[in-house]
């Protein structure tokens, strides 16, 4: 699926109900589950002691951090959408968040985004994205939810 442009308030409302798309596939090994344990102080076993993981855990590997996971967000959202002609854009806050499967280390995980909710608050576009990141070979998403953005267009 190509990469959806939104020039204006008029044509993201457009969509309003539609898949807006899927982002590549990404790699989620162990370097980034180590890193994002390091920056976040979260060292727990079951996500970077991979010995004790393979013998200790129902998975039998380490698994990333759920919110690992969700800060992958803004980089896939980014392959699926470019808004042209904004000011800015604020994250507003997530609604029915919801961690489905653990990623396993090696998983490739994906962004499919519809437009969920979309709002004109005097000159403010409020849209809620409903998300799921899905990892490659499984049914169920590792996460799910609404995700809301405010766009100020120039």
């Amino acid at each position: 699926m190509a990469k959806l442009t939104v020039n204006n308030y008029d044509e993201l409302a457009a969509r309003l109900g539609e898949k807006l798309g899927e982002s590549e596939w990404l790699l989620v090994d162990q370097e980034r589950i180590n890193l994002f344990a390091d920056a976040t102080l979260d060292h727990q076993w079951i996500h970077v002691d991979t010995e004790r993981a393979a013998v200790e855990s129902q998975f039998k590997s380490t698994i990333a951090h759920g919110y690992l996971t969700l800060s992958l967000l803004p980089h896939m959202w980014q392959e699926i959408m470019e808004v042209n002609n904004l000011k800015m854009m604020v994250n507003y806050g997530m609604d029915k968040m919801r961690f489905g499967r653990p990623v396993l280390v090696n998983s490739r995980v994906r962004l499919v985004a519809t437009l969920n909710s979309i709002e004109n608050l005097r000159g403010v576009c409020k849209a809620g994205i409903k998300f799921q990141i899905e990892i490659e070979g499984e049914r169920k998403p590792a996460l799910e939810g609404i995700a809301t953005f405010l766009y100020y267009f120039e």
